[in-house]
């Protein structure tokens, strides 16, 4: 688990079990619940539409097995139906929200009941964009619950009435495999529900997601170039974890995601010109397009394209690798600093 999310969530855990620290408990756990849904944001906006309904790890034991968007409908209808039905009572944002309409969502339930294929199946059906916005609306109308609670509410229990409730608004099949969950529900108290589903639920099936989005950019990295068109390698880039690379459609580049339509200029460039890369390009050591307008902050890696040029792809993730079994470092400006020439001469170094 998480470190950082793992320490928040005990934290929360101990503020809320006393009534002078319960406040600071909510605050704890709204900040574990941004900080989580920071991560879907992430992986919502930056990864291309088939990654949503791939299963790289099907058949294995776990929540890994399932698909991000079948994962995300899973967490949010599930926070939906404990935070309004069994808490507030009160009408679900499913509803109140016309979201099935929107997700185009072929059912209303927490898809406990879906297996292997059917997951697949279900999570081709949905509408990407509309469940990210579905869950965010769930998140926030959740938070506003919470920052209501008292200490006093923690004990408050669930009924037989809640549970016919939860059983006639058919927010969960009837099949073996899902309706467990009412029970499980209904024998919790406010308390209990904090822990599972508002804080646990949510980094488990966050880490699964993770983990899937990591394999499926393994996957699409395999066999492709791993030098960036900018000259940055790939392979010891600090997001080669959750990245396929400029050269696939798994491209989670910070700069190019925050180009207007998600492609980095130099990329665009590079295609345009006919050039493998930047350090094909006569301009390289001048140019302030794109990634390199930038400045000092990036001339790393302009150094990086000049010892391309020089000495080859090969040679510079060698030399990488030399520079990193001296030295621990994320980004290769720690290394290389700010001015060109010296970053060239540093990797000239180390051949």
């Amino acid at each position: 688990m998480n470190k950082d999310w793992s320490d928040k969530n005990k934290k929360m855990q101990t503020l809320i079990g006393k009534e002078a620290t319960f406040p600071e408990g909510i605050d704890v756990l709204i900040d574990l619940r941004n900080n989580l849904f920071e991560q879907i944001t992430s992986i919502a906006k930056n990864y291309p539409a088939e990654a949503f309904y791939l299963m790289p790890f099907a058949g294995a034991d776990g929540y890994h097995s399932k698909t991000l968007i079948y994962s995300m409908w899973h967490i949010f209808r599930i926070e939906d139906i404990v935070a309004h039905e069994l808490i507030a009572k009160d009408e679900q944002v499913l509803f109140t929200g016309n979201w099935l309409k929107k997700t185009k969502s072929p059912i209303i339930t927490t898809g406990n009941e879906l297996h292997d294929e059917g997951i697949a199946e279900f999570s081709k059906k949905l509408d990407v964009k509309a469940v990210y916005e579905y869950c965010r609306a769930v998140m926030e109308s959740s938070n506003e619950i919470l920052k209501k609670l008292t200490y006093k509410d923690l004990k408050r229990t669930f009924t037989d009435a809640d549970k016919k409730q939860i059983l006639k608004s058919k927010s969960v099949s009837t099949d073996e495999s899902a309706v467990w969950l009412i029970d499980y529900w209904r024998d919790k108290d406010v308390k209990g529900l904090l822990k599972m589903p508002f804080s646990r639920h949510w980094i488990m099936h966050i880490e699964a997601m993770c983990r899937i989005t990591n394999k499926l950019c393994q996957k699409a990295k395999k066999g492709v170039d791993q030098i960036a068109y900018c000259g940055l390698s790939c392979a010891h880039c600090f997001l080669k974890d959750w990245c396929g690379s400029c050269r696939t459609k798994y491209n989670t580049c910070s700069y190019a995601k925050c180009s207007p339509d998600g492609v980095c200029p130099n990329a665009a460039c590079c295609r345009k010109k006919g050039l493998d890369g930047c350090y094909e390009c006569d301009d390289i050591r001048d140019c302030k397009h794109g990634f390199y307008s930038l400045g000092k902050e990036v001339h790393a890696i302009k150094s990086m394209s000049l010892f391309i040029r020089k000495y080859g792809k090969k040679e510079v993730q060698t030399v990488l690798e030399n520079l990193h079994k001296k030295q621990d470092f994320e980004k290769v400006q720690e290394v290389l600093g700010d001015d060109i020439d010296q970053g060239l001469r540093i990797l000239e170094e180390n051949r």
